[in-house]
């Protein structure tokens, strides 16, 4: 498995991939593909941040972490990880994760939000948010919005996460 950089190229087949993996989650609004399309044309947007997952060329997974602000501190959010469903649940995601938070610890990010299953996300490190005096700027049941610690802040991070507009929240 090959995990690089978005090109303009793959746009498409990361749309398809996205409608594709979250066709039939009960959590989807099924306009995550769009978020996407949004996000890209945003301040928010990271390019070295926004991957791919290749099997024998075929693009089968995808990752994004956009920036968010947490009190006085830019952060980041991974929203969405989408995998190919014919190949969930064989590490694809998770490869795409690790890889992610890799590039953020090296672009000094302290941390990486999600709202998630905390079953999957808990084994890969990710801790309620509250932990940390982090909280979402909506009514959740705490277990599903979460943190995983990148590098430690010199400063202390807190606060309410500030999305950006392309999330409608």
């Amino acid at each position: 498995m090959l995990i690089r950089p978005e090109t303009p190229k793959d746009y498409e087949q990361i749309y398809q991939l996205i409608k594709s993996a979250f066709a039939n989650s009960e959590h989807s609004d099924g306009t995550e593909q769009d978020l996407v399309e949004r996000l890209r044309r945003s301040s928010s947007f990271i390019p070295e941040l926004a991957l791919v997952a290749e099997i024998k060329g075929e693009i089968v997974g995808y990752i994004l972490f956009t920036q968010v602000r947490i009190g006085e501190n830019i952060e980041l959010s991974l929203a969405p990880l989408a995998v190919l469903p014919s190949i969930q649940k064989q590490g694809v995601g998770k490869a795409l994760i690790k890889q992610g938070h890799e590039i953020a610890k090296q672009l000094e990010c302290h941390y990486a939000i999600v709202l998630g299953n905390p079953d999957y996300y808990g084994k890969l490190g990710y801790q309620p948010a509250r932990q940390f005096q982090i909280t979402a700027p909506f009514e959740i049941d705490d277990t599903f919005f979460m943190v995983f610690e990148l590098n430690p802040p010199q400063n202390n991070v807190k606060g309410v996460v500030q999305y950006a507009d392309e999330f409608g929240i």
